[in-house]
């Protein structure tokens, strides 16, 4: 594995490899059970595979956690090679933002709801630095987790409007044992918080049974058993609980005969988690992997 940190050398490594099929998977890093999910998913499809770490500082806004996001490059850089990466890029913020960017990339309505209303700005901060890596890298095929679904509709939508040529791979959702989504977050958490976490996949896995056993048929019973399964956790604060078409994202009512989602983000202290599960009569708990 070669770890690369300026754009023009990672350009110059690639050039040689553009007859092969190459796979780029986009983290923020320190590395977890998800990303190797998707490394092993590239390393299976593609003959060359490249690993982005880079905490984008134009996708958190103002109060976020920038600047406490976790960071170990020295870690990072095992568990990618071992997973079978054969380049890992690792830019500083000056290589990716030389001076201020006048220009960003906006996906539209797709961002009106869940972390898009929640976070505002942070989806630009998304599509501007995936696009960006998209130019680098001239991946043919690019990896991304169904934990952040929404970031997957509009990293799709945004390939399709600007034709770019490469295929995006939704990969499941990777779980802990007791159910939790993984996520570099998870460190921040308390043990009684981390404890209390679990109502998130608990809850959302409580509401397929029930959709799948026709107990629940409209999306305001989803939301409204949610809400009340995530309060009855002391340490939880909702930020948001919905039911939308996926991956339109436009509101429901009813949940039979169409693909929805139904997403959370809750606050557990001051770290803030999102699951989701997509309910779909054509797919087995396709958001869901151990």
């Amino acid at each position: 594995m070669k770890t690369v940190t300026t754009v023009k050398d990672l350009r110059a490594f690639l050039r040689p490899l553009r007859d092969r099929r190459i796979g780029l998977v986009p983290t923020m890093g320190y590395l977890h059970e998800g990303h190797v999910s998707l490394i092993r998913k590239a390393r299976e499809e593609c003959d060359v595979v490249v690993l982005s770490v880079f905490v984008n500082p134009l996708q958190f806004g103002p109060g976020e956690d920038y600047e406490r996001y976790p960071r170990d490059l020295e870690r990072d850089a095992k568990i990618a090679e071992q997973a079978g990466v054969d380049f890992l890029f690792a830019p500083s913020v000056e290589e990716m933002y030389p001076q201020t960017p006048l220009t960003k990339v906006t996906v539209s309505r797709l961002t009106d709801r869940l972390c898009g209303a929640s976070r505002p700005g942070h989806f630009d901060g998304v599509a501007t630095v995936v696009t960006k890596l998209f130019h680098i890298v001239e991946p043919d095929r690019a990896y991304f987790g169904m934990k952040d679904a929404q970031q997957v509709a509009v990293v799709e939508q945004m390939v399709r409007d600007l034709h770019f040529p490469v295929t995006v791979v939704p990969c499941p959702t990777v779980r802990e044992k007791d159910g939790l989504a993984v996520s570099s977050r998870n460190v921040y958490l308390s043990e009684e918080e981390r404890k209390q976490a679990t109502v998130l996949s608990a809850g959302l896995r409580e509401v397929a049974e029930k959709v799948k056993r026709g107990e629940m048929t409209r999306a305001s019973q989803a939301i409204e058993y949610l809400k009340r399964r995530i309060s009855s956790k002391p340490l939880a604060r909702i930020d948001y609980v919905d039911v939308l078409a996926y991956p339109e994202l436009t509101p429901v009512e009813e949940l039979k005969g169409r693909r929805v989602i139904v997403a959370v983000a809750v606050r557990f202290g001051s770290t803030r988690l999102i699951d989701n599960t997509i309910l779909d009569e054509k797919e087995e708990t396709p958001c869901s992997a151990r």
